[in-house]
């Protein structure tokens, strides 16, 4: 548990400086500590663990929004926000006595402990497919330990809270460990061929719910071909729509040269400029 922190501070510049002189991870600790306590911030010490899930959400997407620009500075800042989110949820425990920082730090370091004995202990592996597999396997020994049923269905873990383009790499990945899987990339191509035609008879068909169906699978194929190209879909994604993104603001910049607005410029002339602006 985190020692008190006085709450009537003789100076704040003396409580500053007293913090600024702990180590970073420590000082992070404290200033949580500092936040939630009386006389500290009121927004801070109303936040529960379920109220700040959203900013858990958000603050890991943001640090992969910040990898992908590769800007370290947005790196760094952004892991920090996130850092933030582990120390004030042990923060909340602390203060029912439920858990700590040292608790979250020392459960981690156990279960990293038992689950790389190729690493500590005894155990032999060749490669990282072998690390996955004894992964799994040491999960499934964990659960029987705690006294946990074995899952009834082999995707059953995969199904979770995961955003659907993840979840669905996830299931294959699954579903790919027991061989269900195709060999090579080239050998998906006539799936998602088979399915952008079965998306084309939906749409003829001018039934709402085949055309849902069909639209969902080909997602799913285009999922699995990405994952046989060693491409993580989410990264892809992401990837696309910042290119979209780029190239329709150069849209925007082209028709105002031209003195004309989004409004009021014609379906060709936005075509046109967009043409442009995969050119450049």
């Amino acid at each position: 548990m985190n020692p008190p922190i006085s709450q009537t501070p003789s100076d704040d510049g003396d409580e500053v400086a007293a913090l600024l002189a702990l180590p970073p991870l420590e000082r992070l600790q404290r200033l949580m500590h500092r936040l939630r306590a009386p006389g500290g911030c009121p927004w801070d010490a109303e936040q529960t663990h379920l109220s700040l899930l959203p900013c858990l959400i958000e603050e890991a997407y943001e640090v992969a929004e910040a990898i992908r620009s590769g800007d370290r500075e947005a790196i760094v800042d952004e892991l920090g926000d996130l850092l933030l989110q582990p120390v004030f949820h042990a923060e909340i425990g602390s203060e029912t006595g439920l858990f700590d920082l040292d608790d979250v730090a020392a459960a981690i370091c156990e279960k990293l402990i038992r689950r790389h004995p190729h690493v500590f202990g005894d155990s032999v592996v060749g490669d990282s497919q072998g690390v996955l597999r004894q992964w799994d396997q040491i999960k499934q020994q964990e659960r029987a330990t705690a006294g946990k049923a074995p899952a009834e269905y082999h995707l059953q873990s995969a199904q979770g809270p995961l955003p659907a383009l993840m979840q669905a790499a996830k299931i294959q990945k699954k579903a790919a460990k027991v061989g269900f899987d195709w060999q090579h990339p080239e050998q998906v191509l006539p799936k998602v061929r088979e399915e952008v035609d079965e998306v084309a008879e939906a749409l003829e068909s001018g039934d709402p719910a085949r055309v849902a169906e069909e639209l969902g699978d080909l997602l799913f194929a285009t999922v699995n071909l990405a994952r046989k190209c060693g491409l993580d879909p989410e990264n892809l994604l992401a990837a696309a729509n910042t290119k979209f993104v780029r190239r329709f603001q150069s849209v925007e910049d082209t028709l105002r040269i031209a003195g004309k607005t989004l409004d009021a410029a014609s379906l060709e002339e936005m075509d046109a400029a967009w043409n442009a602006a995969k050119t450049k």
